[in-house]
């Protein structure tokens, strides 16, 4: 069977679903619409307009592309539906008759637990939406739906239930569902797949639009990833291990279908952009739900200083002085975050190389405190402060960010219900088979060697004293893909598929990555809790970085709130390689 996707989250390329319609055979499309910022986002549509909740260009590309579908026999399966599935369907039925096309709009639901958050102890939260798995999306196919929009699911579910249906799998069949979630998690980032955020751009095809990923899953679960021939991009072991890094943590993917062994797939290139993925083991799901939850933070609101030239450090602390003495007059917000980036240079051959960024960022539960008055504070040392005074942007009132946790609950308390357009409703029981986190297979425990450290150039097999290394970027050995999980941030490492010396040029980087390295090349995390997760059958680590994010992207300050560019610049970090690995 063949699924692919047209969407990796809210906003993407309106015109892929076309794309992939026309671009060639498939038995699915699915779609991938939502992330945990997403659902906050939806959350405030829904106090807009309580009928809204969904993702309305999903609506748009359907409106294009449902006669089309139904010509070729193609069956769409996506999570637009957001914190409105029921909604969702509904509006697309009266699509479906202005068009006069014939077809069967099913929903899932059952994810949404705010009417019940007090009960089961969530506190005031404006989202409250478990993860549901797939047998629902299986169910509602069976049924003879054409189109099935759901509300939070796994991102993997929207690929792992028309494989269910296709296949007639069951719950025991751990293994071929735990090969559809990896072949899910693969592709349901879209054109990620296929080349885009890759470290390794430059070797793939950029002279068209990158073309969105397919998957052949067979009745074992093992499955080839593939894209419409024609289409820009490429799909190698490398742009798969890519989106096989992204956002995990340790080698065990928990799931309310299946526990995934992230650690026991093999990875080869079968032909020219087809990718097998075999080998996948599953064990059984947890006993519990995860729940995305989010609340509204309060509001928030930023200036950014523009220092330039000479005696930086000095400016910055003029400013710093000026903005905390208006604080002390007025209202002191309740956060405030200073951050000087110093990327001014010697002997600077432009101005912008001369400038270096000072980052003033204030949050407060109540909007005053960070609305004009403190806009009005920064501007009105615009002549009285350091020389050359500029700021990024001109003032702005204080905008709403909310707060993103996760918590958990017993999959008997959640609801799974899909809904056929003619009001019929099928519970969909959860797995009897489940295991307690603590009884779930232990993740490898440890690094196989030690590090010495990034300084002293020592190795895995060697030290600097009897091995020749060279002092290069990172990114001379390794790729990279990182993101974000809430406040945390993922970092996935991995030799190249094509490397000479894979296993050896891997034994080194294992043995290098500990701790210690990660704080000394990274040290924003030198103070944050660290996970190190060595995955030797893709030649990477994983590395979590717990609270780099703060309380969720849309709180964070950082620069990078969703941790995109972490892997980048970690690949630009020098360190002692060595010679014969390069």
């Amino acid at each position: 069977m063949r699924i692919g996707n047209c969407s990796g989250y809210y906003g993407d390329r309106l015109s892929a679903m076309k794309e992939q319609l026309e671009g060639g055979a498939l038995d699915y499309l699915t779609g991938d619409y939502l992330a945990e910022l997403t659902m906050l986002i939806l959350g405030r549509d829904r106090m807009k307009d309580a009928d809204l909740g969904y993702a309305k260009t999903f609506v748009r590309q359907l409106t294009e592309c449902l006669l089309l579908a139904k010509e070729r026999g193609v069956r769409i399966v996506a999570n637009a539906g957001g914190l409105n599935p029921a909604g969702l369907a509904e509006t697309l039925r009266k699509v479906a008759a202005d068009q006069g096309a014939d077809v069967v709009i099913a929903h899932v639901e059952g994810d949404d637990l705010l009417p019940r958050a007090e009960e089961l102890g969530f506190g005031s939260v404006l989202t409250a939406n478990a993860y549901l798995g797939a047998f629902g999306i299986a169910e509602a196919l069976n049924r003879g739906a054409d189109v099935v929009v759901t509300g939070r699911v796994t991102d993997a579910s929207v690929v792992v239930g028309p494989a269910i249906a296709h296949h007639g799998w069951g719950r025991d069949d751990l293994d071929a569902l735990a090969g559809a979630v990896v072949a899910g998690h693969v592709i349901e980032c879209g054109t990620q797949a296929t080349g885009g955020n890759f470290s390794g751009f430059r070797s793939i095809d950029r002279s068209k639009p990158l073309g969105f990923p397919i998957a052949e899953v067979a009745a074992d679960g093992s499955s080839v990833i593939t894209k419409h021939p024609g289409t820009g991009g490429a799909v190698t072991v490398d742009t798969v291990t890519a989106q096989l890094m992204y956002e995990i943590g340790g080698p065990v993917y928990l799931g309310p279908d299946v526990s995934t062994r992230l650690d026991t797939m093999t990875v080869t290139q079968e032909a020219t952009d087809r990718v097998a993925i075999t080998g996948v083991t599953g064990e059984a799901p947890p006993e519990t739900a995860k729940v995305c939850l989010n609340t509204v933070g309060g509001f928030r609101n930023s200036v950014e200083f523009l220092l330039t030239g000479l005696d930086i450090d000095e400016k910055a602390a003029w400013i710093r002085e000026q903005m905390e003495a208006a604080f002390e007059a007025g209202t002191r917000p309740e956060v405030v975050e200073w951050v000087l980036d110093r990327t001014d240079v010697v002997d600077p051959p432009t101005e912008a190389a001369a400038t270096s960024l000072l980052g003033l960022h204030v949050k407060d539960p109540q909007a005053d405190p960070v609305g004009r008055a403190f806009s009005s504070a920064a501007i009105e040392l615009a002549l009285a402060s350091y020389p050359g005074f500029s700021v990024t942007r001109p003032p702005a009132a204080g905008t709403p960010f909310g707060v993103y946790r996760p918590a958990f609950v017993p999959q008997t308390e959640v609801p799974h219900v899909v809904v056929m357009p003619d009001g019929e409703r099928i519970e969909i029981a959860p797995p009897a088979d489940v295991a307690s986190v603590a009884e779930l297979p232990p993740a490898p425990s440890g690094l196989a060697t030690a590090h010495e450290s990034v300084a002293s150039g020592g190795a895995a097999g060697g030290s600097a004293s009897d091995r020749s290394v060279k002092r290069v970027p990172l990114g001379k050995l390794v790729h990279a893909r990182s993101g974000d999980k809430g406040g945390d941030a993922n970092l996935g490492v991995w030799v190249p598929a094509d490397h000479p010396r894979r296993d050896d040029a891997y034994a080194w980087l294992a043995g290098f990555l500990d701790e210690d390295a990660v704080r000394a090349l990274l040290p924003e995390a030198a103070e944050l809790e660290l996970e190190i997760h060595p995955l030797p059958n893709l030649a990477a680590v994983n590395v979590v970085v717990h609270g780099l994010l703060g309380e969720g992207v849309s709180s964070s300050t950082r620069l990078d709130p969703q941790a995109k560019g972490l892997g980048e610049w970690f690949r630009a970090r020098d360190a002692d390689i060595p010679e014969e690995f390069l």
